[in-house]
């Protein structure tokens, strides 16, 4: 890639934090490699953890994640950062799906039409979300993936590259072997591990973001509210979650018509 092509990127998360932990290094490699980073969060994260009540209240959470997120993304050095509105729709089954308000419950052709608006607005040359799987199934993130996806997919020969972001099985595996080793109860039962992540074999781009990865900590740091610090990830010894979050995986969903469009993310510049 020419070095004096500059990129304009725009993400697309469901919630405040979500854009952290999958893709904070890669964001703070564009930003500081010059380029253009937009952040949209679709909600704002209204249902979340509240790890410290002297930091938010149910009432004003959404308020505070709002600010975490600038704050985070002021971090990482992306200066753009919009929310769509939606109300956090909550885990899978429980009653915070059926709030009318939630982006679970939104139509599919207005939050569309929003998804385009932006695009139209911004033109630009890579966008990132959620994959599929939504890492471990929230509804708002296979919602988003889903929205985003089919705006994207009816963009046709104009269409930017287009990446999910990736958790694999095998990394989910790996850090439940390494919280048991070290003592830590890990997030999720081990009985829950083939249910959740992207399967290996369905990565195109892995990234090595160890250069970057003091900054995405300290981004993800801003996300007070859900850093529990008596939780799990807490637990950990730095050096584990700097190994962790060392390397980021991506899946490049390319366009019918360029099966084999260039991987712009293998040679940023």
């Amino acid at each position: 890639m020419a070095q004096d092509l500059k990129l304009k990127v725009l993400c697309f998360f469901a919630h405040p934090d979500d854009e952290a932990f999958g893709s904070g290094g890669t964001l703070a490699e564009l930003v500081r490699k010059g380029h253009h980073v937009t952040t949209v969060c679709a909600t704002n994260g209204d249902v979340g953890e509240i790890s410290d009540p002297n930091l938010a209240t149910p009432e004003n959470l959404w308020e505070v994640r709002q600010g975490e997120l600038r704050a985070a993304m002021a971090v990482t050095g992306v200066p753009d950062v919009r929310f769509l509105g939606y109300r956090d729709s909550g885990m899978i089954g429980t009653m915070d799906n059926e709030n009318p308000a939630s982006l679970f419950q939104a139509e599919p052709a207005k939050v569309e039409a929003e998804v385009t608006a932006i695009l139209d607005e911004l033109a630009p040359d890579i966008v990132f979300t959620h994959d599929p799987t939504g890492g471990y199934g929230h509804p708002d993130h296979t919602t988003v993936y889903q929205r985003v996806t089919t705006v994207i997919d009816s963009m046709g020969e104009n269409r930017p590259h287009f990446y999910y972001v990736c958790f694999p099985k095998s990394n989910f595996r790996k850090l439940w072997e390494q919280m048991t080793e070290a003592g830590i109860t890990p997030p999720f039962a081990k009985e829950a591990l083939d249910d959740i992540g992207s399967p290996d074999d369905y990565l195109t781009t892995v990234r090595d973001v160890s250069e970057y990865v003091d900054i995405k900590k300290a981004s993800l740091n801003c996300h007070a509210t859900q850093l529990d610090p008596g939780g799990p990830f807490s637990a950990m010894a730095p050096e584990m979650m700097s190994a962790w979050m060392s390397t980021e995986y991506f899946y490049q969903s390319r366009p019918a018509n360029n099966p084999t469009q260039y991987d712009i993310l293998s040679d940023l510049a």
